[in-house]
């Protein structure tokens, strides 16, 4: 596909079928935006239905194939570093330690998968790029955060045909987990669709930090997770 090809208003979602990438490209939509979804596996541990939630986000916004791009890293899991893409590694369970990096961070990813993005954008003549990153309710991790995202957008200016003029979209940025499961209710996201355990790929395990983080934002909403857990109890007494 060509920029010559391209419509206006086009819009890259960077989607990886969890619950803040599903509300994102419902926030692209709600803005306008004719999306355009990237998804990006690197071997880690639930790409399978990491994938599968891709496809059916995608489906339920009616965006075709033409607009969908599955990309791979593999090098992210040989050069392993995670409990993400190592099975070796423990899934750490409960609360981190805020002081430190936890182990589920995976080493200059995110980098990596807004530079697909980015790309493909400037390929397709989009004028923004969207990332679901929240610096409220995350895991510590250096890449989702305000002043990574600002070094980026320097980064995409220098490195981009000077004709592109490319934005880096953060709407979640400012925004906890609990405010982001109301956005999503609000513009009607496909919540049921998303999945954001780090663990299993049949039931959400319930106690991974992610798992943590979204149980406990719908219990705040007051309503139901809509996906199926191992645990839920042990979850919510976060």
């Amino acid at each position: 596909m060509s920029a010559e090809t391209s419509g206006k208003g086009r819009c890259v979602v960077c989607l990886s079928g969890g619950l803040d990438s599903c509300v994102t490209a419902a926030m692209a939509r709600h803005d306008g935006c004719q999306l355009c979804l990237c998804h990006v596996t690197y071997h880690q541990r639930t790409w399978r239905r990491e994938l599968r939630a891709f496809r059916d986000i995608a489906h339920f916004f009616a965006v075709p194939e033409e607009r969908q791009l599955v990309a791979e890293l593999p090098h992210l899991g040989r050069i392993g570093g995670s409990s993400l893409t190592d099975t070796a590694q423990p899934m750490p369970h409960g609360k981190p330690d805020p002081q430190s990096v936890p182990d589920t961070y995976v080493p200059f990813r995110n980098t990596q998968i807004i530079a697909v993005a980015v790309a493909w954008a400037e390929v397709l003549g989009a004028g923004a790029v969207y990332v679901g990153a929240t610096e409220v309710d995350f895991s510590g991790y250096p890449d989702c955060r305000s002043v990574y995202f600002d070094a980026y957008r320097r980064l995409i200016d220098l490195g981009t045909r000077p004709e592109t003029h490319l934005q880096l979209v953060t709407p979640l940025i400012d925004l906890g987990k609990a405010d982001i499961v109301r956005k999503g209710l609000e513009l009607g996201a496909p919540l049921h669709l998303s999945w954001s355990c780090y663990e299993r790929e049949d039931q959400a395990c319930g106690l991974c930090e992610s798992c943590r983080l979204r149980l406990s934002a719908f219990r705040e909403v007051g309503v139901p997770d809509p996906i199926p857990y191992v645990v839920q109890s042990e979850a919510e007494g976060r």
